[in-house]
């Protein structure tokens, strides 16, 4: 009896897969912290005798040169990669024998160039298909990722191979993706968490749409990407090693004072409520959770030195193993415990949090200086409706673009409060007066607010 296994990364958006027959076992796309499969693998009793890549990964350093040399196990990647180091060079049409699985190679460009899916076939049945960035529930992978100079052609690739696995595949066939829970890998977002090739047949625009309507609907959707992005596919050619997850060195409140004055990121890992109430002053607020990672690595300045301010050693643990994901290998320094104890006795800094009525209100209040209004989310965001008069920078360009935001009392606000209060804090840093709007986009307009939607001017409060 086959089982597949999917093992989520919701921090990244990603699965990755632990097939096996109760013997053997195949692992595909394995992220880098390898220690959640070898306990997986060993729960099922189970041999990893072969490890997948559907691809060369742009989101995340890749666990599989790591897991492969620490089981044994064949490492599985296309031939055409330009990697350095040992594998077993697969391509399309070949197939390896996993125990009493066979699986076959299919070449699936699109996402990338050398992009394949393995098609596991049981009893000469295709029972699945690992389709990594390729077909993925309800969408397909981005293709924009290896600069614009191939992000056409690359769209067009990703609507043939999205027709070619519907062509060799029974409808019963079910996808197993890697990207598309939220990973900025995916065109769009999966509305699904499972799905076959029948149903991606009858819902999918790469198999509902012709070709050209398919690329340019692919094409408009395609909005901005993590900055660290541009660090994975290097790191995944040279062949990363397995991650180092033991503590960090300790901080005491003096050293934190020092990193903070050199310009390296001290990050406050708690919620944003507390963060609000006392930080220490020039830290700055990443909410510990399932964008964690995917914004702090966006933002900071690649190779800066990194500490991590959290309640409890568990906390800096887990965002310590959510950094090795993508390449901050290790944190400078680590302090656990309460925000007083960090400032050693200085004063706490606060940072004002408020709710979009609020700005409303502000907004209406007679004299004094009218609030700067900042909206800190994506274009494509910006451009289905925002506040009228706000000013926008998404927050990935925040960092440069600072010094644009008018003068004056600045009230940020994003979609939910995640990044409003990253926002926020990185401007509290730098010396203005700020207030995090901790409040849903979804209530701006029943606060009171004027809203600027799609073919509408803008309208002065």
């Amino acid at each position: 009896m086959i089982e597949v296994v999917p093992i989520p990364t919701p921090s990244l958006g990603d699965r990755s897969y632990l097939v096996h027959d109760g013997e053997a076992a195949l692992v595909v796309d394995p992220q880098r912290d390898i220690d959640r499969v070898l306990s997986l693998a060993g729960e099922r009793g189970v041999r990893i005798t072969h490890v997948a890549e559907t691809h060369m990964h742009n989101d995340y350093v890749t666990g599989g040169l790591a897991l492969a040399r620490a089981t044994g196990a064949g490492y599985l990647v296309n031939a055409a990669e330009p990697v350095r180091f040992e594998r077993t060079p697969v391509g399309d049409g070949d197939t390896v024998q996993v125990g009493a699985m066979l699986v076959r190679v299919v070449a699936t460009p699109g996402h990338t160039f050398g992009h394949l899916s393995y098609v596991l076939e049981d009893a000469g049945e295709a029972r699945g298909v690992f389709t990594g960035g390729s077909l993925l529930y309800g969408t397909t992978g981005r293709t924009d990722l290896l600069g614009p100079d191939h992000t056409g052609a690359l769209a067009h690739a990703q609507w043939a191979s999205a027709h070619r696995l519907a062509a060799e595949l029974p409808d019963d066939a079910a996808i197993y993706p890697t990207h598309g829970f939220g990973s900025f890998c995916s065109a769009t977002q999966a509305a699904a968490d499972s799905s076959t090739i029948g149903r991606e047949r009858r819902f999918n625009p790469a198999l509902t749409l012709d070709e050209r309507d398919y690329v340019e609907l692919l094409l408009a959707g395609l909005d901005a990407w993590p900055a660290y992005y541009a660090h994975m596919g290097p790191s995944n050619l040279a062949g990363p090693s397995g991650p180092d997850l033991s503590p960090p060195r300790r901080a005491d409140a003096a050293e934190l004072r020092r990193r903070i004055d050199a310009g390296e990121w001290v990050v406050d890992l708690r919620d944003r409520v507390a963060f609000s109430a006392g930080h220490v002053p020039g830290s700055f607020c990443f909410t510990l959770g399932d964008s964690f990672a995917t914004y702090l690595g966006w933002l900071i300045p690649w190779g800066t030195p990194v500490t991590l301010l959290g309640e409890t050693p568990d906390q800096v643990a887990r965002a310590q193993r959510q950094l090795v994901r993508i390449g901050i290998d290790r944190p400078a320094a680590a302090a656990t415990g309460r925000a007083e104890d960090w400032a050693d006795g200085r004063p706490l800094a606060a940072l004002p949090l408020a709710a979009f009525a609020d700005l409303a209100a502000a907004l209406r209040a007679p004299g004094g200086d009218r609030p700067v209004v900042l909206d800190v989310r994506r274009n494509a965001e910006w451009a289905d409706g925002h506040v009228a008069g706000a000013v926008h920078i998404p927050l990935h360009d925040l960092p440069d673009r600072a010094d644009e935001i008018p003068p004056g009392h600045v009230w940020v606000y994003c979609r939910t409060g995640y990044r409003s209060t990253v926002a926020a804090s990185l401007l509290a840093a730098r010396g203005r007066l700020v207030t995090g709007i901790d409040d849903l986009f979804d209530n701006a307009e029943s606060a009171g607010l004027s809203l600027t939607r799609p073919a509408q001017k803008e309208v002065p409060q």
